[in-house]
């Protein structure tokens, strides 16, 4: 069965073999809570004690067209970063903490390097966000993707006290927001970076291995920077100054993302000019012209969260977060309003 099974395209012994490649990247992850190892039907957790009303709050994404830029590199080492950093920066929105994550990796064929190299960064994302890679599933899918490629997705469940949820309940007009710095384009955006760097023709290649002056390296190590993974500032953070609510700056920008933040009544105001504007955003807007909102409407633009806390507490604020290893700036504040955000 076996043998008709190669001969239909899925080879089950390199299945096993990517599964033996990456236990130790998986085992690393493992904190308190993890029940068993991986193998099993499912991943086993238990939850942590010392919660009065503890809620569960989950999230799920992929990693989107970004993967594009992985395929033409052949460099699979930091896109589960991403995959990982897309969800378990969206549970922490909720003020919560990470728990465990789990992926799901479909692949045309089964490198079992290939599949080690990608869950490798998985498990580094999952170390940097304090969670466990408690299981997945690698599937071969022949004849649906290109044998070189492949897709990548994950789901994170996180833990928070009910009473500590940062849905907005506490903002108030004169809240400061602190933009939190990105580490570069993050994980969306990339259908409109491919056609600004024409990564769809025949010279991409050679435009990813091209060095640019105003990046100070490729522009593939710049478009394949892994995402940023916010869970242990935003954590400290939360602890030590409290936060009101939070928007992580995803697909969208700021002008759709950033009323998801606010509560009926409030308005959000943003100075630009009171953080770094990372080079590659510049770059991108001066070869296709793009309008700025259309540029704030897709992009990060450099802050890849923003969290509003109290205004007495916004100096405090930022020294929490560079502490932290977090470049941070005050970026504007909230104003009473029609839900929104007005960039000025």
């Amino acid at each position: 069965m076996s043998n008709a099974y190669k001969q239909a395209g899925v080879d089950v012994e390199a299945g096993y073999e990517s599964v033996r490649l990456i236990k130790n990247d998986v085992k690393k992850t493992f904190i308190e809570g993890v029940l068993g190892g991986i193998g099993g039907f499912g991943g086993l957790f238990e939850l942590p004690k010392g919660y009065e009303n503890p809620v569960l709050v989950s999230g799920t994404d992929g990693v989107g067209t970004k993967l594009r830029i992985a395929f033409l590199m052949d460099k699979h080492d930091t896109i589960g970063q991403d995959c990982v950093a897309m969800c378990v920066n969206d549970v922490a929105c909720s003020g919560a903490k990470p728990l465990f994550f789990l992926d799901y990796l479909a692949v045309g064929k089964n490198y079992p390097e290939k599949v080690a190299e990608i869950v490798k960064g998985v498990a580094d994302g999952c170390v940097l966000a304090g969670c466990a890679l408690v299981g997945g599933e690698t599937a071969e899918m022949p004849g649906f993707y290109p044998i070189d490629e492949y897709d990548l997705a994950g789901f994170s469940v996180g833990i928070v006290e009910k009473s500590q949820i940062t849905d907005g309940k506490n903002a108030k007009a004169g809240d400061a927001l602190i933009g939190i710095a990105s580490s570069g384009i993050h994980s969306n955006g990339y259908s409109l970076v491919r056609k600004i760097f024409d990564l769809n023709g025949a010279n991409a290649k050679e435009t990813l291995h091209t060095y640019s002056d105003k990046l100070g390296k490729t522009i593939g190590e710049e478009l394949l920077t892994p995402t940023k993974i916010y869970v242990k500032p935003l954590l400290k953070l939360m602890e030590e100054v409290g936060i009101h609510t939070v928007s992580h700056i995803t697909g969208g920008g700021f002008i759709e993302n950033v009323p998801r933040m606010l509560p009926d009544g409030l308005r959000a105001q943003i100075k630009k000019g009171t953080w770094d504007i990372l080079p590659i955003f510049a770059l991108m807007q001066e070869l296709a012209n793009i309008p700025e909102r259309d540029m704030y409407n897709t992009f990060n633009m450099g802050v890849g969260m923003i969290v509003a806390v109290e205004a007495g507490r916004a100096e405090q604020a930022v020294k929490v977060l560079e502490a932290a290893g977090e470049k941070a700036y005050v970026i504007g504040s909230l104003v009473e309003g029609e839900a929104g955000v007005d960039i000025l």
